[in-house]
């Protein structure tokens, strides 16, 4: 005689006529000769039906059309699904009606509902359902194969226990046994929820109460399997509304699932567990909307390549600390705290007590913390009278995070990537629970920190992309070069370092363009942002510091102060900041240190490679040297791609003001090309390099040598462009004199490390000198050190151009997302 097999379908799966139309089929599939069938009522039948009484008990009238609507959907859902053979279904639907009637005017005359009332009404939606669905798939599939409805309360028999419903199996086997002897090929339909107390009076098994039916069909049958559909496709490693990239886990073993479930995962109830595991019999969880997806099996011994099978939360918990050093070495303290607890019955959810003795915190429904630190006080009155216990603290707002897996047991690190995940997304830590099995790692944090940090914990162990809210600000030249970068390499970084560099965004100086999702980066985001927003720096920085998200970064693609000006405040709340704008490196020494005091406090990350040389190393190079420990004596280069690009290419043959003017048009300037020219750029990347190797020197501490005419240097930019030949005199003559002694001109900065002075300057080199050959805007820095003495470490390449400067920004980009954790 074949095995049974065991089908849950929940209300999701039968909420209309498709719907039982796909459960049928579904069935039909199944080559498995002995089916049983729990169904659950149609979606939101039964809480239509416990709203009867809710509105019988109020005396409203609306009592009786509703349950005349509730009658009347399945009086239609009858008719489209058995058609002429729908009239005797009508007429027990009818009776029933009929019967709920006179319960609810008993509950309307005397304005109150028994439980029992309760129970019988809120469990007639599944009598319903599995008789239309019974009649409905025997006219399908007869005579090929047997169909009969069986109910369950002539089966299954409860007793109200401390805990809920109990199994009272010695009868409920001996009501199941001739099912035992029915051969197939048949399909018994059974409702789900409905059951008999041990006085024979109708009851429900509770909420989830179907689930249970299907566990316990399943013991009674002895099921090879027993299979719940629903509307996910199995059991997944997060609740998908907070993180986005939750997968489906192929399979589990009955504890996970039960760790799970206690921590508010949509899982299975433990107790509606528990009959499938005591005989071992496997639980698949599977999508009625998507049978060929194969779903999640949960079963004693399951093969995975999940290490960590979920990441769940509990939100508005309470937690309590009771501390004091007349607890150290007090025998039974924590037996007086509970036993409390207990006599109250407030349930405790996580319990963490300090090695030394010295406190011991506990977490709680928030609903209860008043009562719950009155009952602890009372308890401990006279302890914390005689100062024995010194505090009895509450925090409220609180939430769980719970991590699951029976792969973290022996495996050394997972209780240091779950930390290191919360350290990197700014999440506090309040207190911490494991069990010897190292199956569950638990900690309560803030509420308002919960999805950030199940997203960030949730990322660090592959289950989703390790997601960065990103806002940019500056879409010009270089903004937009890196967007376009951007737009190319996000799948890939997808797919290949489970990094998701989230555009969420942009704004200039006038628009901003914001989006939850993202912005699309290979639409027509311009087009977006001129119909976008009135640019506010303070709404902006708030959508990208979003909670729900893991990362918030900053990339400052402009040359302002007033944005450079708000990086100490962004760090400071946790917003990573990369940038080329090099104002707030080279600008006050005081206003910077506080920028790093923040920054360290929040852990966040201030990246500037671009700052000095575009995309070249130049930064992270001395960075390097001087950790290791090298003595660096000077420092010294063409600093600025734009006159490293002048001074190569203008050879006398034509204007210089020509040349300039080429420059600014193929973007080789900052938009103000006189900061190029006026040599503070180069004096910035100066001060930058100088604070990097330990300087405290300021800008106004550059010797610099202009190159703009005095009457040049204040009008407006549009001014200055039109007035570019006024350069030609002046560097006409420097280039004559340079010629004369067969020198080259270079614009260079210096920094004298052992002096600690800086200096920018128009020079003349002889021709074979280093600097003499180089090509267009290429950047050239020369490191004199103790161990690069005679033969100086030299690093060339572009220092200008909006790709360039992009390419390093994106780099950096990059290096935070390591930094955070993405794989490599």
């Amino acid at each position: 005689m074949s095995a049974w097999q065991v089908h849950k379908f929940g209300g999701s799966s039968v909420a209309d006529a498709a719907c039982f139309e796909r459960v049928a089929r579904i069935l039909e599939t199944d080559p498995v000769a002995r089916q049983a069938v729990v169904l659950s009522a149609c979606r939101g039948v039964t809480d239509d039906l416990l709203g009867l009484v809710e509105t019988a008990e109020r005396r409203d009238a609306a009592c009786w059309d509703r349950l005349d609507a509730i009658r009347q959907r399945h009086i239609e859902l009858a008719r489209t699904l058995i058609g002429p053979s729908a009239d005797a279904y009508i007429a027990q639907l009818t009776a029933d009606c009929d019967d709920l009637r006179g319960v609810l005017q008993t509950v309307w005359l005397i304005r109150q509902a028994s439980r029992t009332i309760r129970e019988i009404v809120a469990g007639s939606g599944e009598l319903w359902s599995s008789r239309l669905f019974a009649i409905y798939f025997e006219g399908r599939v007869a005579p090929a194969r047997r169909v009969e409805w069986i109910d369950s309360r002539e089966v299954i028999r409860i007793q109200e226990g401390a805990l809920g419903p109990v199994v009272q199996w010695a009868q409920s086997r001996a009501n199941a046994a001739p099912l035992l002897t029915r051969e197939g090929p048949i399909t018994l339909i059974a409702p789900g929820f409905v059951a008999r107390d041990d006085h024979g009076l109708q009851t429900t098994l509770g909420r989830n109460g179907s689930d249970f039916s299907g566990a316990i069909f399943g013991d009674l049958l002895t099921a090879a399997e027993i299979i719940i559909w629903t509307d996910v496709d199995g059991v997944l490693s997060a609740d998908p509304r907070r993180a986005p990239g939750a997968t489906v886990i192929d399979s589990m073993s009955y504890e996970e699932a039960m760790e799970l479930a206690y921590f508010g995962a949509k899982v299975l109830h433990p107790q509606t567990m528990a009959p499938a595991v005591a005989k071992g019999i496997p639980i698949w969880i599977r999508n009625t909307f998507a049978p060929e997806k194969p779903g999640t099996l949960i079963c004693a011994k399951p093969v995975s390549g999940h290490p960590v099978k979920g990441i769940t939360t509990i939100d508005h918990v309470a937690l309590i600390n009771v501390e004091g050093a007349g607890m150290i070495g007090v025998p039974g303290t924590a037996q007086r705290l509970f036993t409390a607890l207990r006599e109250h019955a407030i349930s405790v959810v996580l319990i963490s007590q300090a090695s030394s003795e010295h406190s011991i915190c506990f977490a709680i429904p928030r609903s209860e913390a008043a009562r719950a630190e009155h009952i602890v006080r009372q308890a401990f009155d006279s302890e914390l009278q005689h100062g024995q216990i010194q505090e009895v603290s509450v925090a409220t707002d609180c939430s769980i995070l719970a991590v699951v897996g029976d792969g973290m047991s022996g495996t050394p690190g997972a209780a240091a990537k779950v930390f290191s995940a919360l350290s990197k997304a700014a999440v506090n830590v309040r207190a911490i629970a494991q069990g010897a099995s190292e199956r569950n790692i638990s900690v309560v944090i803030d509420q308002r920190d919960a999805t950030r940090a199940l997203r960030a914990v949730h990322a660090s162990f592959y289950l989703s992309p390790n997601t960065i809210s990103i806002g940019i600000i500056g879409p010009g030249l270089v903004g937009r070069a890196l967007i376009e970068q951007l737009a190319r390499q996000t799948v890939r970084l997808r797919q290949d370092r489970n990094l998701d560099l989230r555009v969420r965004g942009i704004i200039s100086s006038k628009k901003m363009l914001l989006s939850d999702a993202g912005i699309a980066l290979d639409g027509d985001w311009r087009a977006a942002l001129e119909q976008g927003q009135e640019a506010d720096l303070a709404t902006f920085e708030q959508h990208v510091h979003a909670d729900h998200l893991p990362h918030s970064l900053l990339i400052d693609c402009t040359a302002s102060d007033q944005v450079a000006a708000r990086y100490p405040q962004w760090l400071a709340s946790g917003i990573h900041i990369v940038t080329p704008n090099k104002r707030a490196g080279s600008g006050s020494g005081a206003v910077l240190e506080k920028l790093h005091q923040g920054r360290r406090t929040a852990r966040s990350h201030f990246l500037y490679e671009a700052t000095v040389g575009a995309a070249l190393p130049v930064i992270q190079t001395l960075r390097d040297l001087r950790e290791t420990g090298d003595d660096i004596r000077r420092v010294e280069g063409i600093l600025s791609g734009t006159l490293a690009y002048l001074f190569n290419v203008w050879d006398g043959s034509t204007p210089f003001s020509t040349v300039l003017s080429d420059a600014i048009d193929k973007g080789y300037t900052e938009p103000d090309a006189r900061d190029d020219l006026s040599g503070m750029d180069v004096a910035r990347k100066l001060i930058i390099l100088a604070r990097e190797i330990g300087l405290t020197l300021e800008l106004s501490d550059v010797s610099v040598e202009g190159l703009v005419p005095a009457g040049l240097r204040d009008c407006p930019v549009s001014e200055f462009r039109t007035r570019l030949t006024e350069f030609d005199a002046p560097m006409n003559a420097r280039l004559a004199a340079a010629r004369s002694r067969d020198h080259v001109l270079r614009y260079v900065g210096l920094l004298d490390v052992a002096a600690g002075k800086a200096s920018v300057q128009l020079t003349e080199m002889p021709r074979t000198h280093p600097f003499a050959n180089i090509n267009l805007t290429d950047n050239v820095v020369r490191f004199e050190t103790g161990r690069y003495d005679r033969n100086p470490l030299v690093i060339q390449g572009p220092g200008a151009g909006p790709n360039v400067t992009a390419g390093g920004v994106f780099a950096d980009l990059l290096r935070v997302g390591a930094y955070l954790g993405a794989g490599a």
